[in-house]
């Protein structure tokens, strides 16, 4: 039977959701809010603010200097970051449970205080770090915009979950001081995020230093919903090829699936694991043990909650294949999966997978936060940690191929193939035929 893990919540008067997890093993604390904004939340011309404000939380706030709140944690043994989504923006760290104080007071502070320290020069500079970025992370590294060209195919420009994270550089351009500070002040108030302590500290006191630290900030006014994202599967096949200097050709299909939360899409993330979930799924041991045809293979499901997730399946052809084949033999077992289900072995593989996975997950103090404050925010309900083992557990062969057959299918996807230039790929594939010989 799996652990389950202790939880308390309160609600303090100006909003602030606090979920406490006590576990006195070591003396380890781990910090972790989420804020209820993402990508999704961006309104046409605002894309990428969400990210922007990843940079800005770490340039200093009223009672802390530009830089210090990295150097201030990281002298008490933190280890610490934030990460922006289509869902959501979290802010983390873990430290010695010595240094708790510290690390709410640093939270409270920007959450309450951060426009303090946002000027036009320190907008520019962050800006300009979000460039740099986008340049390393999309632009100058391969494959690096597939994401990018797959959402924009498989949603378009006005879907919610139609930009990535990064946002447009047209945006932060035109974005003024004005813009960032009222987006701020729509989106990053107590009664808009989830605050979750885990570790070497007991309810009472975790609770407590919360009202401390949290308490005197005042809630925000309600923030517009983020637009509905609903829509079913794709129809047909929408591509994008990509020919460039690449290290190797490669394909990506991307599949919508039914949003996070339902059984729907627990039973597409299995389907997608069958497929591509490690060294004995399907694509891996054809394409890469059989006919030798892709280098490596890979997929999965991303959970999202706006209505819809999506799924990607991904192969890189071997040095010489052509492309195409690896594409028709992944769109081939897609189709077998669909058409003729998993067995009970395939079933009961990925499901063991899927557990272990989320037990690795939960065996760290930040893990444990993390998926804490991703089910009270997502979700409303915290508890959902301590069930996640038997609702992957409960799916069935049936509901995998069913899920399969609507949203899986090789006419319904998103694709988009890297190709090296014709000159070079040929130089290549005459190299890799006399070295044969």
């Amino acid at each position: 039977m799996p652990l389950t893990y202790p939880i308390a919540e309160q609600t303090l008067d100006n909003g602030l959701r606090v979920v406490v997890s006590s576990d006195r093993a070591v003396p380890i604390v781990s910090v972790n809010l989420w804020y209820d904004v993402g990508s999704r939340h961006e309104p046409p011309g605002l894309t990428g603010f969400a990210h922007l404000f990843e940079h800005l939380m770490f340039q200093g706030s009223r009672n802390v200097e530009s830089g210090q709140h990295f150097a201030l944690l990281e002298a008490v043994g933190a280890s610490l970051n934030a990460t922006t989504f289509f869902d959501r923006t979290n802010y983390f760290e873990a430290l010695p449970s010595g240094g708790l104080d510290l690390a709410l007071w640093l939270e409270a502070d920007r959450m309450a205080y951060l426009l303090d320290a946002v000027n036009q020069e320190n907008l520019d500079n962050q800006r300009d770090v979000v460039k740099e970025e986008k340049r390393q992370s999309y632009d100058n590294r391969p494959y690096g915009d597939s994401y990018e060209r797959l959402v924009r195919l498989a949603f378009g420009p006005n879907h919610p979950y139609g930009h990535m994270t990064i946002g447009s550089m047209a945006d932060l351009d035109a974005a003024t001081v004005e813009d960032v500070h009222a987006f701020f002040r729509t989106h990053y108030g107590p009664n808009n995020a989830v605050l979750t302590i885990v570790g070497d500290v007991s309810e009472e006191d975790a609770f407590t230093a919360a009202k401390r630290y949290f308490g005197h900030i005042p809630a925000i006014p309600q923030p517009p919903a983020a637009p509905d994202g609903t829509i079913g599967p794709l129809h047909g096949v929408a591509r994008d090829d990509v020919v460039e200097d690449v290290p190797s050709d490669l394909v990506t299909m991307l599949f919508r699936l039914p949003p996070d939360g339902s059984p729907e899409l627990d039973a597409g993330a299995l389907a997608l694991d069958v497929l591509a979930g490690g060294q004995s799924s399907r694509l891996n041991r054809r394409l890469v043990r059989d006919e030798q045809i892709a280098q490596s293979v890979s997929g999965g499901a991303l959970p999202l909650i706006g209505g819809v997730s999506f799924g990607t399946l991904t192969g890189i052809a071997v040095e010489g294949v052509e492309l195409q084949r690896v594409e028709d033999a992944i769109a081939e077992e897609v189709e077998k999966l669909a058409a003729d289900g998993v067995t009970d072995e395939e079933l009961l593989t990925v499901q063991a997978q899927a557990e272990r996975d989320w037990l690795e997950q939960l065996s760290t103090c930040s893990g444990r936060a993390d998926e804490l404050s991703h089910h009270a925010l997502l979700f409303g309900d915290p508890g959902r940690i301590n069930r996640r083992i038997d609702d992957i557990r409960a799916v069935t062969a049936e509901q995998v191929q069913a899920v399969a057959a609507e949203w899986i299918r090789a006419d319904r996807r998103a694709q988009v193939t890297y190709r090296k230039p014709a000159a070079e790929a040929a130089e290549e594939t005459m190299t890799t035929d006399g070295e044969q010989q």
